[in-house]
């Protein structure tokens, strides 16, 4: 039996905003480990099937870094916060330098406390996937260059706004096929076997910490999509779609999670 309904309400809440405004509500710091009983009674009271906490996983030091040299970014920020310093930019929660919970949140004992809360509650918990790309600085781009799809030196100097160096390689920032590329963040490579298999291995890990996940721009990942997005850099497309694979290997040990 599914526990989910068939039409979930789900409640969006952006954590790091969430937790700095009771920490000045409280007078003190409240991660999700230390959220007094009485906001998570409210949250119970509006109806919902479960809460989707945006943004938990480790910021990307290096995608702040980014931002903060960015002219138009910078833009937006002081017209959203006119006294913008720079020590203000938290960093992107689609930036994601690695799939472990903020320290600044409460870390992964802090979002195990807050699971058991909303649990007690009736409330499912939702977090993020972004499988499109990771941040500049994520362990891969070291580790497995070979996730990522890659240019090279001619790239990076025609096209900086596209590729950019890092370390000895060349790699593609992310993109949709329609807008231009992220800055900040580095192009995974859907049809790579070995990605599918860590990205499996990483959403094992997520499903043992939430109830579903929300997949950000997840259209991308399509076979079809992705094809026309990068052409000859992205190889030939597997057989199967990126979400058929993903999917059915995360059902078998967690039948019940959600793809959002």
């Amino acid at each position: 039996m599914n526990p989910w309904p068939k039409h979930p309400v789900i409640y969006e809440i952006n954590t790091w905003v969430w937790l700095g405004e009771l920490s000045r509500k409280y007078e003190r710091p409240v991660t999700l480990a230390a959220v007094p009983s009485e906001e998570w009674d409210t949250l119970s009271s509006i109806g919902a099937d479960a809460v989707w906490f945006m943004g938990v996983w480790e910021r990307s030091p290096a995608g702040i870094a980014i931002a903060n040299q960015n002219k138009g970014l910078l833009e937006d920020f002081r017209r959203a916060l006119p006294d913008f310093r720079t020590e203000d930019n938290a960093g992107s929660p689609y930036c994601v330098r690695q799939y472990g919970v903020d320290e600044h949140l409460g870390g992964r004992k802090g979002l195990a406390a807050a699971r058991r809360e909303l649990a007690r509650r009736g409330l499912k918990l939702i977090l993020d996937f972004v499988p499109n790309h990771v941040a500049p600085d994520h362990p891969w781009v070291i580790d497995h260059p070979e996730y990522l799809v890659q240019g090279n030196a001619d790239d990076a100097r025609n096209d900086p706004a596209s590729f950019v160096s890092v370390g000895a390689k060349v790699f593609a920032c992310g993109r949709d096929p329609f807008f231009p590329a992220w800055p900040d963040v580095l192009q995974l490579n859907a049809f790579q076997p070995g990605l599918r298999q860590a990205v499996i291995e990483t959403l094992a890990g997520i499903a043992g910490q939430c109830d579903g996940v929300r997949c950000d721009m997840a259209m991308l990942m399509l076979n079809r999509i992705f094809e026309r997005t990068w052409g000859h850099r992205a190889g030939r497309p597997p057989a199967a779609d990126y979400w058929v694979d993903v999917i059915s290997a995360i059902k078998k040990a967690h039948p019940h999670f959600l793809f959002m």
